[in-house]
């Protein structure tokens, strides 16, 4: 896929045209940061989506065997959570680097972290052995920890890496067109997705019991393809605008945490908030509505959740540019507004539509649900956070407010979904009577409301910062009381 491939909306043409916006961007080097950041976005959500389908799936009987397969599913998502929990760790530190030395070096930094640690999950020993294992008989306790670890690893890269590709790319894009070119390293989060899920289908379409093969291996191998054409890809980038000029007129921001924390709390939760409901509608609708769904209450075999999110991340590459485009039309506030409304009126439906255990249901509205209000809000969103924060401190200040964010909605919302789950199952009489934990949609779909109203409730107390000069120092809500 090209700039100027008519599926995007945009031509190359359009972007010289709007060159006297950023005159030292020539459309190569607009081409050249659009490919590298969606690379990087690739691998990120690639990875992201494997562990979600593999905890939803796989590391239970493998990583933490138990009697009672609710308490293998809450230890399995409590290794997902701690990933989104070092996440905000992440971000500070390579945030700092990024404010100090510059976007390309972090942005580097960040994809070897993950490709590595991905890698590596593919090479572990489970707790009682399985075939493909190095160590034979099983590692034990030792299965876990090392599985922990490089959930570890995978955060505190993922922490700094999808804002590091939409700053490069809203730094890169001329003015009255960020939205648009913003978002088109969100594009590699459809292609990480729809890669991920279609591995996961192939290898789990191959061998129904995929725990009882080195199979599952093989998804979190393939990291390694996707990681050294990133790597090639950023090798070739040349720096944002904003920072080189940053650096030209040397006035790198030599303790950019420090004043972050001073100038710029109001903006910090201001992005938290916004990225609630995104973040956390992800995570329930990868992650816990596949559980659920292949659940002994709901039924649903086979790769469903593999196939949901292939036909999702398809409908997503298509909303994802829209979005981009419309915020430059309508504002980025108003947008991102209309599909956090989306999303609150679709989870009851949607979450009830997942109970009835319909394979072509289930699809569908996780397609629904995915497609348009998660990645809606999510394709209005990268421009959105770079624009709320000044240019000295923009890397760290986006960092933190999305890791943040990840770790009170991302990470928590699958916990919490698969807590609500097993106390459904033992109210209902525990986990042998048929049907138990049915009735945990109500509750799921409530609490996906609770984060989206937050999100809809930050959208009306926080000013539209288009088309507002990178180059400012100041934050969005500062500038705008001027």
């Amino acid at each position: 896929m090209t700039l100027d491939s008519p599926h995007l909306g945009d031509n190359v043409n359009d972007a010289r045209a709007t060159a006297s916006d950023h005159p030292e961007v020539t459309t190569a080097d607009l081409r050249r940061a659009a490919w590298g950041a969606s690379a990087g976005s690739a691998l990120e959500y690639y990875d992201f989506a494997l562990y979600s389908l593999a905890a939803a799936l796989v590391f239970g009987p493998l990583f933490f065997p138990s009697d009672n397969p609710s308490t293998g599913l809450i230890l399995s998502f409590a290794t997902y959570f701690i990933g989104f929990a070092v996440r905000p760790l992440g971000g500070i530190f390579f945030g700092r680097l990024g404010d100090r030395m510059g976007r390309k070096f972090v942005l580097l930094a960040t994809i070897i972290l993950m490709g590595v640690a991905s890698t590596g999950i593919g090479l572990l020993p489970t707790y009682h052995g399985s075939e493909g294992d190095w160590y034979s008989g099983g590692a034990g306790m030792l299965a876990p920890i090392l599985l922990i670890a490089l959930r570890i690893c995978q955060g505190l890269g993922a922490g700094a890496e999808m804002a590091g590709a939409s700053i490069l790319m809203t730094e890169y894009a001329p003015k009255n067109r960020r939205g648009f070119f913003a978002s088109l390293p969100f594009l590699g989060v459809q292609v990480g997705t729809v890669v991920a899920a279609l591995v996961y289908f192939v290898v789990y379409f191959g061998h129904g019991q995929i725990t009882d093969t080195w199979f599952w291996r093989i998804p979190f191998l393939a990291s390694v393809v996707i990681l050294g054409v990133a790597m090639y890809l950023r090798v070739n980038l040349k720096e944002s605008p904003t920072f080189r000029k940053i650096e030209a007129k040397h006035q790198i921001d030599d303790r950019p945490l420090q004043h972050l924390l001073e100038n710029s709390r109001p903006s910090l939760l201001r992005g938290i908030g916004l990225r609630l409901a995104e973040n956390g509608s992800s995570s329930m609708y990868q992650a816990l509505a596949v559980a659920y769904v292949t659940s002994a209450a709901v039924g649903v075999t086979g790769p469903i959740g593999a196939l949901s999110l292939v036909f999702a991340a398809a409908l997503g590459a298509i909303v994802v540019p829209i979005a981009g485009k419309l915020t430059d039309r309508y504002g980025r506030v108003r947008t991102y507004r209309a599909f956090a409304y989306f999303q609150l009126v679709s989870a009851f439906p949607i979450w009830w539509a997942l109970s009835k255990g319909s394979v072509v249901l289930t699809i569908v509205v996780i397609s629904l649900g995915l497609g348009i209000g998660t990645w809606g809000m999510f394709g209005a969103q990268s421009a959105f956070l770079s624009e709320l924060f000044g240019s000295r401190q923009r890397y760290l200040g986006v960092s933190v407010a999305r890791e943040v964010s990840a770790v009170l909605s991302g990470g928590l919302a699958p916990l919490i979904g698969a807590w609500i789950i097993a106390m459904v199952v033992a109210s209902d009489g525990g986990a042998g009577v048929p049907g138990a934990g049915l009735g945990a949609w109500v509750f799921i779909a409530g609490y996906l409301c609770i984060l989206t109203l937050i999100t809809i409730g930050t959208t009306y107390i926080t000013p539209d910062p288009i088309d507002r000069d990178l180059d400012d120092p100041r934050d969005a809500l500062t500038a705008t009381k001027v």
